[in-house]
Formats: C-alpha cells, structure tokens, sequence
C-alpha cells in the first residue's frame, strides 16, 4: 500500500510541478495552489483517504504526503516571487518618470480687476488722509434721496429707474448714503471715500449693469474752497493715470452740490491729441463732483455758515475700464478664465 501511495504523490509532485511551470501569471497560480493544496484539492483528497491505510502504514504515508505538500509549496513560492518581480520590472518600465520635464506649476488665483483698481483708489485717498467707510447696501429713501436734496418728484425716484422693495426702502442707487450717515454723528473734519455696490434698474449691455461699483467722496471742514476740490482730484488723477495727466472741469448739476462739475483727464494713450480711444476728442470724462449744497448739510445737523465741504464719485469700473483698456463692461461679470488671468 505504501508503495502505490509513494508512486501516486510522486504523480501528483510530477503534476503540480508541470503546472507551476505553465503559469505565466499570478492568478494561474493560484489556480494550481487551490487545485493541489485546498480544501478540495488533491492533497486533501488524499488525506481523506487515510482511513484506508493500514494502521501500521499511516505515519509514514502521513510524512510522505507532508513532504509532498512541502515541496508543492516551495515551488510555488519560488515561481510566486519570479512572476511578482517581472511584474514590477514591467510596471517600472511603463510608469517610468523622466525628471528632466518641467515640474507642474500650481494655478494659483489673484484679484479680480475690479480689486485691483479699488485698492489702487483707496491706496491713493488713504495716502491722502482719507478713511475708508462702508455702509448698507439697503437703504432707506430717506438716506439715499431726501438727505441728499433729491426730492419727492425727482427723476431719480422714478421706479424705471430705482429698486423699490417698499415706499421707504429701496437698493440704493449710490453710495452718498454713507455720507449722509457720517455726517449725521457731527464728528469734525471728515475726509472720507465710500466704495460699494450700487443697484440701478439698467439695461445689461457694454457700459451698463443693474448692479456696479461706486466710489464715493466726501470733504467738510472750515473753509473748504472749490480749490480744494480741483488740487485734490487732479492728484488722484495723476496717481491713477500718470503724471502727464491734465484735468478739466465743465459744470454740470447734481442736487447734493453746488456748484457743480464733471471732470474730465486728458486721454492717456494719446496725451490729448485724439485717438480712437477717446473717440479722438483727447479727453475722457471720469467723475462728477461739486461743493456740498447747503441744504443737505442743514438736513445732516452741520451749520453751513461754519463748515463746507466737496464730494465726488467715480464708477469703480469705468476705472478699471479705463486703465486695462477693457471695452465691455460684462467681461468683469462674465469670469471668463482666459479674460482673468490676463490681470
């Protein structure tokens, strides 16, 4: 018996060597591992069958079959390792890296050129003395129009053209309600600029939006003159467009001040001689201004026979358009990535 059991494990030994040898993959290998050495294998099988062996016989068909087993495994382990390393060699050679290319660069963001253009603003009237302020987008009627010697049947109430949520408060249409505000609490002299988003009801198209940027300025002190006002914004002028820049002041009417102008500064691409920047008429209109109207510091607690004062206001993105020559306006709303990253 012990003999047809020596020649049978050297017939399985013999097979499962032939299969190894035949796996040229991992999985195949283990396909023979579970064939010879599971718990349905052959070797199992064989050990089932034990109970047939005589008594006398069993240790040493016992140490047979566990020699055959021991062997099975050796070469599997052995095959194993041979296949796992030419599977590494392969992966390598296909996942190879060549540090000569150039390192990925990491996209990183910027400012939007909207911010870039108020922070040069601020950094022009802060270098100035002025204080920055902040104020509620919604506002009441009363701040945003009748403080500011706009009255009940003024154009500028007109539903068409202001955002009403009820008949005391609206979105407001300027930032001249910070101003109103400020000079409310009495605390002498103010100088003070007032970025911030303003809402009108405008067709979207290259030079509008119902929704935009103002920068809004306020000066009152004793004596404040006209002078002031001209010396003070052609500096900024200067700082923002360069110092060849010249200024021009034509009058215009705002019901906050009086009297009242529009500044012009003449064209930065052609120094005044006309282009088709400035539609060839040398000069570009920037911001309207004027003295405080009387009126409007009496209805904010100040005495206009002790105090005056001058206020401006500048479209935040008529500057940027300006200064990054930009011809439509919605290219700042759009966040068109190859507009932006050119800034």
């Amino acid at each position: 018996m012990s003999d047809n059991m020596k020649e049978k494990l050297e017939q399985i030994l013999e097979e499962a060597t032939q299969k190894i040898q035949e796996s040229d993959a991992l999985e195949r290998l283990n396909d023979v591992r579970v064939n010879f050495l599971g718990k349905k294998g052959v070797l199992t099988g064989v050990l089932k069958s034990m109970k047939d062996v005589a008594k006398e016989d069993r240790p040493m068909v016992g140490q047979m079959v566990n020699e055959t087993r021991a062997k099975i495994e050796a070469h599997l382990e052995e095959t194993k390792a041979r296949l796992e390393a030419a599977l590494r060699e392969a992966r390598m050679a296909e996942e190879e890296i060549d540090v000569t290319l150039p390192a990925r660069r990491r996209e990183i963001g910027h400012r939007h050129p909207n911010t870039i253009a108020l922070e040069e603003v601020e950094r022009i009237f802060v270098g100035m003395g002025y204080e920055v302020v902040e104020g509620p987008e919604i506002e009441y009627d009363e701040y945003n129009f009748e403080k500011l010697n706009i009255p009940a049947n003024h154009p500028a109430k007109d539903e068409q053209d202001t955002f009403y949520i009820n008949k005391e408060i609206v979105l407001r249409t300027q930032t001249s309600p910070v101003q109103a505000r400020v000079m409310e609490q009495g605390k002498m002299p103010i100088r003070m600029i007032a970025p911030g988003r303003v809402f009108r009801s405008d067709e979207v198209d290259a030079t509008h939006s119902p929704s935009f940027h103002q920068i809004e300025g306020l000066v009152v002190d004793k004596n404040i003159t006209f002078a002031d006002l001209k010396g003070t914004l052609e500096e900024f002028a200067r700082e923002l467009f360069g110092e060849n820049t010249r200024t021009k002041f034509r009058p215009h009417h705002f019901p906050f001040t009086e009297p009242s102008a529009e500044m012009d500064v003449s064209c930065f691409k052609c120094g005044g001689r006309g282009c088709r920047f400035c539609k060839g008429e040398g000069w570009i209109e920037i911001l309207g201004c004027g003295m405080v109207h009387p009126h409007v510091f009496e209805m904010c607690g100040i005495d206009p026979e002790q105090y005056t004062g001058f206020a401006f206001g500048v479209g935040l993105e008529r500057i940027a358009l300006l200064k990054y020559e930009i011809d439509d306006m919605r290219l700042l709303y759009e966040n068109d990535y190859r507009f932006l990253k050119q800034f």
